[in-house]
């Protein structure tokens, strides 16, 4: 299914309902944009893909229901990693969850002092542009500060296989989206998989839409700017494109970037690839 983000406006809700009900996406009351990473086909390992319920990734599970918790546990999700900053969840009113018998870990990609109004004025202004060569700023500003996130997810998938874990930002689409890229790109999903995942955000947004309007709407320069609010939240094939391309010419793809950036050994990165990857079922 190839689905291109090329419409601001808003989807058919008919269209939305039926993309939600398929794989990747997973439903868990409470929590939207939620896909597995798993079924992807695997281009450095034939006949392997990416094991189904070991990474999901998600926007934010501040409001996820009694429902939902009861789904991720039959899920076996035992670990939640949350990228958000200590700003966002004072500021969105956006707490932790409490989820019995699952771990909620903050891994922050950014500190408290990245978010001073000074630097989000910044941020704010490259994804109001809405031009690949902003997002790929933004994307930079990200890497550069992921290393620990980044580590303490693959940690997670290199020592409990038999465990799925959840890892989400706020709404699910850049610090998430580069975070499953790289896991994705490690097991060796193509290019155009990766991107696919990426533009599938603009779907899995779209139930909550009505909510993150009301959000960006509390920031002074989308009050009065509509399109600027909607050119933040695109995710557009082409940007992932650009992101991995940024990625190797810049960090020397995935696997430098972990063994640069984060404390994990050639060793480990195999052992997350063995742990991510299973036989494909025979067509047929």
């Amino acid at each position: 299914m190839a689905f291109h983000d090329d419409d601001l406006e808003s989807l058919d809700a008919s269209y939305v309902a039926q993309v939600l009900s398929k794989h990747p996406f997973l439903t868990i009351p409470g929590v939207i944009n939620v896909r597995d990473l798993g079924l992807y086909q695997s281009t450095t390992h034939p006949g392997k893909v990416t094991r189904p319920l070991v990474a999901l990734r998600s926007a934010e599970l501040s409001a996820i229901t009694d429902e939902g918790k009861m789904q991720l546990r039959a899920l076996n999700v035992k670990t939640v990693f949350d990228l958000r900053s200590d700003t966002e969840l004072e500021k969105y009113a956006a707490p932790l969850p409490i989820i019995e018998g699952v771990s909620v870990v903050r891994i922050p990609v950014f500190q408290k002092e990245d978010y001073s109004p000074e630097m989000m004025a910044k941020r704010f202004q490259l994804y109001a542009s809405g031009k690949t060569e902003a997002f790929m700023e933004l994307y930079t500003q990200i890497l550069d500060n992921a290393g620990s996130s980044v580590s303490a997810v693959l940690r997670h998938i290199r020592d409990h296989p038999n465990e799925g874990c959840i890892f989400h930002c706020t709404a699910g689409k850049d610090r998430t989206g580069i975070l499953a890229a790289i896991i994705l790109l490690l097991c060796g999903v193509s290019d155009e998989d990766i991107a696919q995942d990426y533009a599938l955000t603009r779907i899995g947004r779209e139930p909550a839409r009505e909510k993150i309007m009301k959000r960006l709407e509390q920031e002074p320069l989308f009050q009065e700017n509509n399109s600027a609010a909607l050119n933040m939240f695109t995710c557009r094939r082409e940007t992932m494109l650009a992101f991995l391309g940024l990625l190797r010419a810049k960090y020397g793809g995935a696997e430098e970037y972990v063994k640069v950036y984060t404390d994990l050994t050639d060793q480990d990165i195999e052992l997350v690839k063995t742990n991510m990857l299973v036989d494909s079922e025979p067509s047929g």
